[in-house]
C-alpha cells in the first residue's frame, strides 16, 4: 500500500480513537447514582494565583456510596476548594468541617436520571460527529492523494468506512452501558 494513504489511514484512527477517548472522559464526569471521584474531576482551584485540577492539591475519596472527602494537603486551600467546587456547578453543596470537606451525594430522581441521560447521548452524538469529520477528511486527503491508482484510492476509502462504522459502533455501545448505569436505581 501507498505510503501517503497509510498515513492517512494511521492519522484517521487516531483522530477516531481520541473521540472515544474524549468520550469516556466525559461519561466519567455524568454521575450515575454512587459517588465516585472523577464527580470533581473537572474542578479547578485557585492555587497561588494559578489553575489547579483539585486532584493536585487535596486527595479525594468516597469513603461511601454517598459521599465524597476531600482532604486538602494544606489546610489553607479549604476555602478555595469550597469556592471551586461551587464555581464547577456540580450541584453539590460541600461542608466543610475545619479538617476535610465532606459531599454528601444526593440520591438522583427520576428526571435527573433522565437529564444526565440525555447529557450522555450529546456526548455520544458530538463523539460521533468527530469520527465523522475524522472520515470526511480522511476521503478528502485520499481523493486528493497523487501518484495513487484509482483502485487503491477506493480500498483505502472502504478501510476508513469500516473504521468509522467500528468506532460508531463502538460508541452506541459505551452510550448503551452509561445509559444503563444511569437509570439503574
Amino acid at each position: 500500500m501507498n505510503e501517503d494513504i497509510q498515513f492517512i489511514l494511521d492519522t484517521t484512527k487516531e483522530a477516531m480513537d481520541n473521540a472515544i477517548k474524549h468520550l469516556e472522559k466525559q461519561f466519567l464526569n455524568i454521575r450515575a447514582g454512587k459517588a465516585s471521584p472523577a464527580m470533581l474531576g473537572s474542578v479547578m482551584v485557585d492555587y497561588y494565583g494559578s489553575q489547579t485540577p483539585l486532584s493536585q492539591v487535596a486527595n479525594v475519596n468516597t469513603p461511601d456510596g454517598r459521599t465524597i472527602t476531600v482532604q486538602p494537603w494544606e489546610k489553607s486551600m479549604l476555602q478555595e476548594i469550597e469556592r471551586g467546587i461551587a464555581y464547577a456547578n456540580l450541584g453539590f453543596n460541600p461542608m466543610n468541617n475545619g479538617e476535610t470537606i465532606i459531599i454528601n451525594v444526593p440520591p438522583l430522581t427520576e428526571e435527573r436520571r433522565r437529564d444526565l441521560a440525555k447529557q450522555a447521548k450529546a456526548e455520544a452524538e458530538d463523539a460521533k460527529v468527530s469520527i465523522r469529520t475524522a472520515r470526511k477528511d480522511a476521503n478528502n486527503d485520499i481523493k486528493k492523494s497523487e501518484d495513487v491508482s484509482e483502485d487503491l484510492k477506493a480500498n483505502a476509502e472502504i478501510d476508513v468506512q469500516q473504521m468509522t462504522d467500528n468506532h460508531v459502533k463502538k460508541v452506541d455501545e459505551l452510550f448503551d452501558n452509561k445509559e444503563k448505569e444511569i437509570m439503574t436505581v
